[in-house]
């Protein structure tokens, strides 16, 4: 039997990884020119809306309002004590409105869409119907690929901005009842702190975690082999994967965005 050479299997790991960026580049890049082409399953496209954002709504609304509570439980202590609790509503709307509320609601949609998207298209894959729609003539892409994507750009800015509302009013309960806050000085705060520009910026973050979910989900769908046991990889891969490219996006567009040299908004 022939020993592969030591620098072949220390190759493989990074070949396979290249293959996989690539698949994922071309996919994305297939689905922009379908759009691009005007190839949109309207009727396909609205259901999946209503599948990624309506049946998303509540669990983003009770994650992130817990998540605004546990940062304003923390943030309210200790500035009580150090009589800045003017900067406690400024601190929390912000943090939500930046970074809490886009990531933090790209996470639960990962978990919940990007699996069932890896799982629904790896059984069609490995039952060969996406098999049977290429001898039928119709693209793969243009009939599953573009209606969950554009339903994942569209839908998250949407659940983000609920979130967002979740997340600040949690926070508000926790600083006015359990840290005897002021509401009207809560308020306040967030009104100073807080910048048209914060909302805006972290809303175009969800359109990019909103591409990386369903262009991961269907990625990983798509190249499904092996069965039941296939997809359950699958459905695992593509929710890992989707939530870290979503914590590397972040911190580049945080750069970008919110950095010591953005442009995009006031320091």
């Amino acid at each position: 039997m022939e020993v592969p050479h030591p620098t072949a299997r220390g190759t493989r790991p990074v070949l396979g990884f290249l293959e996989w960026a690539g698949e994922l580049a071309l996919l994305f890049f297939r689905t922009l020119g379908a759009l691009l082409r005007g190839r949109v399953m309207v009727g396909e496209t609205v259901r999946q809306m209503s599948h990624i954002g309506v049946n998303s709504l509540p669990i983003c609304i009770l994650t992130i309002a817990f998540s605004g509570m546990v940062l304003a439980l923390h943030t309210a202590n200790q500035l009580v004590r150090m009589g800045a609790e003017g900067l406690i509503g400024g601190i929390v709307a912000v943090s939500m409105a930046r970074e809490a509320a886009p990531v933090l609601t790209a996470i639960v949609v990962a978990a919940r869409v990007g699996s069932a998207i890896a799982a629904e298209i790896g059984t069609m894959a490995v039952t060969e119907q996406v098999d049977a729609l290429r001898s039928l003539g119709v693209s793969p892409v243009n009939y599953l690929v573009v209606p969950r994507f554009v339903a994942a750009v569209v839908m998250l800015p949407v659940l983000t901005v609920f979130a967002n509302l979740a997340g600040v009013m949690g926070g508000f309960i926790v600083s006015v009842l359990g840290a005897g806050v002021n509401s009207s000085l809560f308020i306040s705060s967030a009104r100073n702190m807080l910048e048209p520009q914060d909302l805006f910026l972290g809303l175009v973050k969800t359109f990019v975690f909103g591409a990386i979910i369903a262009v991961v989900g269907c990625n990983q769908g798509l190249r499904t082999t092996g069965g039941a046991a296939g997809v359950g990889r699958s459905t695992t891969a593509a929710v890992v994967t989707s939530i870290v490219l979503v914590y590397v996006a972040d911190y580049f567009l945080a750069e970008w965005m919110f950095g010591k040299h953005s442009l995009l908004i006031k320091q």
